[in-house]
């Protein structure tokens, strides 16, 4: 099963954790949908959406896990995306890491991740 994943602050996370479910960020309750982005498209999704935002976690999920509402879907230049179109079971996550940032401010992502 490939892996997907999702950056978020913290706080929000720690939240959804007590909750038992992730509704989302504000962006995704604006957008109708969960944003997730695959191994080869993190890295790009912290630069792009991210910058210099701290206490952040990547947050991991198998995709096969979360069903028929998770859908892969053209955006920047024709990239599939995965998103998910409901709630997301915070017991979901395969795992959870710190999102730290490097000297230059890049979010350092882990070398098994892309």
């Amino acid at each position: 099963m490939p892996l997907i994943y999702k950056i978020c602050p913290e706080a929000l996370w720690r939240e959804a954790e007590q909750a038992g479910v992730f509704k989302g960020s504000g962006v995704d309750l604006a957008d109708g949908f969960i944003h997730f982005s695959t191994a080869g498209q993190v890295r790009e999704t912290a630069a792009k959406h991210f910058a210099g935002q701290h206490d952040l976690l990547l947050i991991a999920f198998d995709d096969a896990r979360l069903g028929e509402a998770l859908r892969y879907e053209p955006s920047r230049g024709g990239a599939l995306f995965p998103h998910l179109y409901g709630p997301l079971d915070s017991k979901a996550a395969r795992w959870i890491a710190p999102l730290a940032q490097g000297g230059d401010g890049r979010h350092l992502i882990p070398e098994d991740v892309a």
